[in-house]
């Protein structure tokens, strides 16, 4: 299908990684248009009003609606032309390569618009109650805790007056504090696993600073209350990780908040046919973070869920850099694949070649003050790294020199507490 927009690079999400990326298509003289669904640029990040982003993207500590500002300038400088209140409804791959983007929006109804390329950064979105199966009836006062931290820093609303939070992702970690600056009692975070989800820091500057009780391995068994929210029913976990009922307790409260974990919004890929990564829930891509159909590429937490939004905003500049040399015609062979063995979540990407030097990002299933992180290939190490303070919630980040890997290779973490 013909269509009168054409575009080089089409970037599907205008938050941190579709902002980065876009900056990066358009400053290098590529016609980039940013779509998204919502009013203005920046997504999540003009909700998150608290301070800590930028450190390392911009070496300054921002706001979230500050860094947000920053990349939007920086694209539009670039640029990178914007459509917003506008939802993608629909990507076909035609027979030239391109691909024809179907686009909803109130102001132009339906359009079709023609893209070269096409980023994929609409980030993610958060598991709710249902995802986890909570017992109880559906009375008020129940919300993620996205839903709440938007209520409360851009709608000015009161969720509640005494809370207790489900999961300790960071946004859980981050409302705890912000509803306690707000006046709103918060009698405990409830986490299912034996260490918390959330970043460390976040635990001390959002728990330990206000006395905010973390209770591990428990789980929430039920949500008691008609109307309105009257408290819950937590448990500590036995030995085969099942609630021991004879140790229950109930913590009353009118407001339940859900920080257990997020989900890429992987739904236009997956009508083109993009293949999954089922261990992040994005994308599989290579090591220009092409996915498996060849001009799309995906980045951020589309891709898979980042601890810090720099480096969200780093891969994202990364992807649109190959971005371009795919527009100009340079097309990687990737010979070797990399897969994530014991004690690792998963690697991205999932294909490498051999003669370029590599980027690996992982995630920990463990914790360990001091452990190792190694490169096998046909069973034996040909690289290896010492890392200290892993955690399942802070990624780990390996640059591997090229010609270091020459074959398929499988990554290990090994802990070192008791070597």
């Amino acid at each position: 299908m013909k269509s009168d927009l054409q575009y080089d690079c089409v970037v599907a999400g205008a938050g941190a990684a579709g902002l980065a990326g876009g900056a990066v298509c358009a400053g290098a003289g590529f016609s980039t248009l940013i779509i998204d669904r919502e009013n203005r640029s920046g997504g999540i990040l003009n909700q998150c009003i608290h301070n800590g982003f930028g450190l390392r993207y911009f070496k300054e500590e921002l706001t979230g609606p500050e860094f947000a500002w920053r990349l939007s300038e920086k694209a539009r400088n670039a640029g990178a032309e914007f459509s917003f209140n506008t939802t993608i409804t629909g990507i076909k791959k035609l027979d030239d390569g391109s691909f024809d983007i179907r686009m909803l929006s109130g102001t132009n109804g339906v359009q079709h618009c023609n893209a070269r390329t096409v980023l994929l950064a609409a980030g993610c979105r958060e598991r709710t109650r249902g995802a986890i199966a909570t017992a109880g009836s559906r009375p008020a006062g129940i919300f993620t805790a996205g839903a709440a931290q938007k209520m409360l820093n851009t709608e000015g609303k009161l969720p509640g007056k005494s809370a207790v939070i489900v999961g300790s992702g960071d946004i859980g970690l981050i409302m705890a504090r912000r509803l306690r600056w707000c006046g709103i009692e918060v009698k405990a975070v409830v986490e299912i696993m034996p260490y918390s989800a959330g970043l460390t820091r976040n635990v001390v500057q959002c728990l330990h600073d206000f006395d905010i009780p973390l209770h591990l391995s428990t789980s929430v068994v039920r949500i008691d209350g008609n109307e309105r929210v009257t408290g819950v029913v937590a448990a500590p976990l036995d030995k085969n990780k099942t609630p021991d009922m004879s140790r229950s307790f109930t913590i009353p409260c009118d407001t339940v908040l859900f920080s257990v974990g997020l989900i890429p919004e992987m739904e236009l890929a997956r009508k083109l046919g993009v293949r999954e990564n089922p261990a992040t829930g994005g994308a599989t891509v290579d090591s220009a973070y092409m996915t498996s159909v060849p001009g799309i590429f995906s980045a951020g937490n589309m891709l898979h869920v980042h601890d810090l939004v720099d480096f969200v905003a780093e891969e994202a500049e990364f992807a649109a850099k190959n971005m371009i040399d795919y527009l100009n015609g340079k097309v990687a062979g990737y010979e070797f694949s990399a897969d994530a063995g014991s004690n690792l979540k998963y690697v991205v990407p999932s294909r490498f070649v051999p003669g370029e030097p590599s980027r690996f990002l992982f995630r920990s299933t463990i914790v360990a003050d001091k452990a190792v992180l190694k490169a096998e290939v046909d069973g034996n190490v040909c690289w290896e790294k010492k890392l200290t303070f892993v955690r399942p919630a802070e990624m780990i980040i390996a640059q591997i020199p090229a010609n270091t890997l020459s074959g398929n290779v499988c990554f290990e973490l090994e802990s070192l507490e008791n070597a």
